[in-house]
């Protein structure tokens, strides 16, 4: 490609209209759906399944069949490198995004049906047929969880072609504020067509449930997408295989995606900065019951509290923060602001006062912000135009297989505690130190990361055999 062509393809970029404020929020209406969607299969199905006065299915059954959405998050990277060589219905990530949400209301509406017959077969305890019914139960939610990956994979890769580098920020913090929106929104719509639940209304109620929020969260889906990539994506000006996309196979861009050791750091960054700040999320309700003695209601305002320093910490992070510190200063600020929270939470656990702890979430929830807007605005820097689908593919999967270990190793570390320490302060502690001890980690990761480095590696491996 000739130095002329990419300095008209930097000024076609420029010359297209960018995202405003209006449009950030629209775009952030498919996070909230996400959001949406979370509470319904982690919060709402898991607790049918696992209440003992509802379906009384084993909770190890019910954590292994919704887990299988994370365990087969590999494919995050194959419908991310497809959506950057082969256009579904005229686009490059639109097609899939959509494509992704409408099967996904599908399988989580099966997902339902199975669980009644799962929970009935228990009635004269474990079977045959209730075996059965378990492994097709997984079967649906790994189907669930492919379309989870290929709709926001492809997502993600649509905001890093519609977004310049002076306004990624902003556009974080708007969208995955809306993600956690959307989680508040989800946790009151099915509370309150969930209430006066009895085991002879279940199955309508929540049948009703998943028929009328999955259809919401379609939705909210194509309302944030349409018209977006023609009017805003610069994949194509700033593609140097303009035209020519689909010489982007899986192996080329499998070498594209190994070609720097960058990639390996980030990758290792993201796993170690995601279990850190998760570990807790399994034990914080226990924590405030156990030490605090609060009841399961108070316990629930934790998460709340969290939730609302995490919306602000975004916000002001995307606006504020990374514009005036970069993006990788802002994710070390966040990464030693984390560290330092779980301090304070440790130090209120010997104060058994329960406006101290909350009061310690809530800035916990606020270094999560800092952090969660610099990693991921970083993160959507750390691709390249031509396989901006394949990264954000590896990043997801970074991130979906350090959540899911993050769940088993909070709750595995909290009972090494108690078989070690003599109180259950301690115990938990053990879990909180081992989350800022990890954020320290991070840190010395993050240091090793350079953004240009990256860039001209890919790059490298991009054009490699194309002249």
């Amino acid at each position: 490609m000739a130095i002329g062509d990419l300095f008209d393809s930097e000024e076609n970029s420029l010359s297209m209209p960018k995202v405003n404020l209006l449009t950030m929020f629209r775009l952030g209406l498919f996070q909230m759906g996400l959001g949406i969607m979370s509470v319904l299969t982690l919060g709402v199905l898991n607790r049918v399944m696992i209440d003992p006065k509802l379906l009384a299915v084993p909770a190890t059954i019910a954590a292994g069949t919704t887990a299988m959405a994370l365990f087969v998050s590999p494919g995050r990277v194959w419908f991310g490198q497809m959506s950057d060589s082969q256009k579904l219905w005229g686009y490059h990530r639109t097609g899939y995004i959509w494509a992704g949400l409408s099967v996904l209301a599908l399988f989580v509406f099966l997902a339902v049906q199975v669980v009644w017959q799962l929970g009935g077969s228990l009635s004269n305890g474990w079977t045959v047929q209730s075996t059965a019914w378990a492994a097709l139960l997984a079967l649906v939610f790994a189907l669930y969880g492919l379309c989870i990956d290929a709709s926001s994979t492809t997502y993600a890769a649509l905001l890093v072609d519609v977004s310049d580098e002076d306004n990624r920020s902003k556009l974080v913090g708007v969208v995955w504020s809306l993600l956690m929106v959307g989680i508040v929104v989800g946790a009151v719509i099915s509370k309150k067509l969930l209430e006066g639940l009895t085991r002879e209304t279940l199955q309508g109620s929540v049948n009703r449930l998943f028929i009328i929020l999955p259809i919401a969260v379609v939705c909210l889906g194509f309302i944030a997408t349409i018209g977006i990539e023609k009017k805003y994506s610069r994949f194509a000006s700033r593609s140097i295989l303009a035209d020519r996309e689909n010489r982007i196979t899986l192996s080329k861009a499998l070498k594209v995606l190994t070609a720097s050791r960058q990639t390996a750091l980030f990758f290792s960054f993201l796993l170690v900065m995601t279990i850190s700040l998760f570990l807790q999320q399994p034990i914080l309700e226990p924590f405030g019951g156990e030490v605090f003695h609060m009841t399961v209601a108070q316990g629930a305002l934790l998460n709340a509290c969290w939730g609302i320093g995490v919306l602000v910490g975004m916000s002001v992070t995307g606006f504020l923060i990374v514009p005036r510190l970069g993006k990788q200063k802002t994710a070390r600020l966040g990464c030693w602001a984390v560290a330092v929270s779980f301090g304070l939470v440790i130090a209120t656990g010997f104060t058994g006062n329960s406006v101290l702890l909350k009061s310690a979430v809530l800035v916990l929830g606020l270094a999560g912000g800092v952090l969660t807007n610099g990693a991921v605005s970083l993160m959507l820097d750390l691709t390249s135009a031509e396989t901006a689908g394949t990264f954000l593919g590896a990043w997801g999967l970074a991130q979906a297989l350090a959540q899911g270990l993050a769940t088993v190793g909070g709750g595995g570390l909290l009972d090494l505690g108690r078989r070690l320490l003599n109180t259950p302060v301690l115990a938990y502690s053990l879990v909180f130190t081992t989350s800022a001890l990890g954020m320290i980690f991070a840190v010395n990761l993050l240091n090793s990361v350079n953004t240009a480095e990256f860039q001209s590696s890919a790059r490298r491996a991009i054009t490699s055999g194309e002249r």
